[in-house]
């Protein structure tokens, strides 16, 4: 089967969110009903571009009775799923509102350890796809037992299939796939401020530092994730700012991951710049409407798309 899209998912997670009036420690703090989603990186990538109609395969390595359960989620979402069975458990990651203050808490855990074999199958999964996806994008932080360079064997790997690579990751595995030369990245201020070993304060050492990492052809495209702040699209010869939406925010878990997906569909669908960048905003802030992990809806994408506002900065 042609899957134009295939996400990659080293550590997934089952998202359960919840709320509660106010954290306090040394107390049993009664929770509203926990809602629970298929999570991680690729995963959540995977679900909206599903969303989309996009033609998409989500690959993860999951193992026992949680993993049993996301794999379940994925398929009453009726999202195309490769599990790669693994013997340990996978991770749950915890998320709560305290409607008090409005906060938003976030527990990660660290996620089972990858035996070496487990790794390999993973990436065999991939190299045996045939036909070759157009796209791969590669997500979310590597599990224990995976070396820093995991998201680069993956790049290597998708490379040689002739697909286009897009890599969300951070700190040290983050620089080594850029080593391969990927199509997109899409950092947060801090990740590229880490990458450009300096502070960047405005929106031009922004753009600078990007585009430095097209110029040593470690990207071709980097979206930068400014939260409250909007996004920048950079590209050799372009560069375009856009204002974060003011809507409502529920939670920002698989926000980003929204955006992602929202970016390489349009990528993909041909669209200019500017519509890109809109769709990827809007995909956000329709996100950070939804509660837990619902991520965005495409009906509510097309309304937000209308009023993101971008301008092109001055090269």
């Amino acid at each position: 089967m042609q899957h134009r899209f295939v996400t990659v998912t080293p550590n997934p997670a089952l998202d359960i969110a919840t709320s509660v009036a106010q954290l306090q420690d040394s107390h049993k703090l009664r929770c509203a009903a926990p809602q629970v989603h298929p999570g991680g990186g690729g995963i959540n990538v995977a679900r909206v571009l599903h969303r989309f109609g996009a033609q998409v395969l989500a690959l993860y390595p999951a193992g026992g009775a949680s993993g049993d359960r996301l794999q379940r989620l994925l398929q009453d979402e009726g999202v195309p799923e490769q599990r790669l069975r693994i013997a340990g458990e996978t991770r749950e990651s915890f998320t709560v509102h305290e409607t008090a203050s409005g906060r938003e808490y976030r527990f990660v855990l660290p996620g089972p350890n990858l035996a070496p074999s487990e790794w390999a199958a993973t990436l065999d999964a991939l190299r045996r796809l045939d036909p070759a996806p157009a796209w791969v994008i590669s997500s979310g932080g590597l599990p224990p037992g995976v070396a820093s360079d995991g998201h680069a064997a993956l790049a290597r790997l998708a490379r040689g299939m002739g697909a286009r690579v897009v890599v969300d990751s951070s700190g040290a595995a983050l620089v080594a796939a850029l080593q391969q030369g990927v199509c997109l990245i899409k950092p947060s201020l801090r990740e590229l401020s880490e990458l450009a070993g300096t502070d960047l304060s405005t929106a031009v050492l922004q753009r600078q530092a990007a585009r430095q990492l097209i110029q040593r052809g470690q990207a071709q495209m980097v979206a930068l994730s400014l939260g409250a702040g909007g996004a920048l699209l950079v590209t050799a010869d372009s560069c375009l700012q856009a204002t974060a939406l003011p809507v409502p925010v529920q939670g920002s878990v698989g926000a980003g991951d929204s955006f992602l997906a929202a970016l390489v569909w349009a990528l993909d669908a041909g669209h200019d710049l500017h519509q890109v960048l809109a769709m990827a905003m809007a995909a956000g802030a329709a996100a950070v409407m939804a509660a837990g992990t619902g991520l965005c809806q495409p009906a509510e994408v097309e309304r937000l798309r209308q009023q993101v506002q971008i301008q092109r900065l001055c090269e």
